[in-house]
C-alpha cells in the first residue's frame, strides 16, 4: 500500500512540472512583450523627438526672431528626452517587476495578478462548460427532430 502511494505521488509530482514550465514560459512571455513594447515606445519617442527637431527647426530659425526657435527647440529637445527616459524607466521597472514575479519574490500586485488569472481561467472553464451542455442539447434535439 506504501507503494502505491509513493508511486502516485511520483506520478504527481512529474506531471506538475511541465504544468510549471509552462507558466514560468507564458511568464516571461508576458516579462518580454511588456518590457518590450514600452523600449519600443521610448525608442520611437526619442527618434520622433530627433525628426521633428530636424524638420521644425529650420523653418523656424528662418521665419521668426532667433530667441523664439531657441526655446521652442529647448521644449521640444527637453519634452522629448524626458518622455523618453520615463518610457525607459517604465520598462525597466516592467522588467524588475516581472523578474521578481517570475523568480517567485511576490512583488506588490502579484496578489491581484494571480486572483485576475484564476477568475480568468473559472470563467473560461465556465464558458466551456456551456459550450459542450449546448452542443449537447443541440445534438440531441436534432437526433429526436429526424
Amino acid at each position: 500500500m506504501a507503494d502505491l502511494r509513493q508511486q502516485f505521488q511520483l506520478h504527481g509530482q512529474q506531471h506538475q512540472q511541465p504544468q510549471r514550465r509552462t507558466k514560468q514560459v507564458v511568464k516571461a512571455a508576458t516579462a518580454v512583450t511588456a518590457g518590450g513594447s514600452l523600449l519600443v515606445l521610448s525608442a520611437l519617442t526619442l527618434a520622433g523627438t530627433v525628426i521633428v527637431l530636424t524638420l521644425a527647426t529650420p523653418p523656424l530659425v528662418l521665419c521668426s526672431p532667433v530667441l523664439v526657435p531657441a526655446a521652442i527647440t529647448i521644449c521640444l529637445i527637453l519634452t522629448g528626452f524626458v518622455a523618453s527616459g520615463g518610457f525607459g524607466v517604465a520598462a525597466v521597472t516592467v522588467f524588475s517587476w516581472m523578474y521578481r514575479y517570475l523568480t517567485g519574490k511576490h512583488p506588490p500586485g502579484a496578489d491581484q495578478l494571480d486572483q485576475a488569472r484564476r477568475k480568468l481561467a473559472s470563467t473560461a472553464r465556465d464558458m466551456k462548460d456551456r459550450a459542450e451542455q449546448f452542443g449537447q442539447q443541440h445534438i440531441t434535439g436534432s437526433q429526436q427532430s429526424s
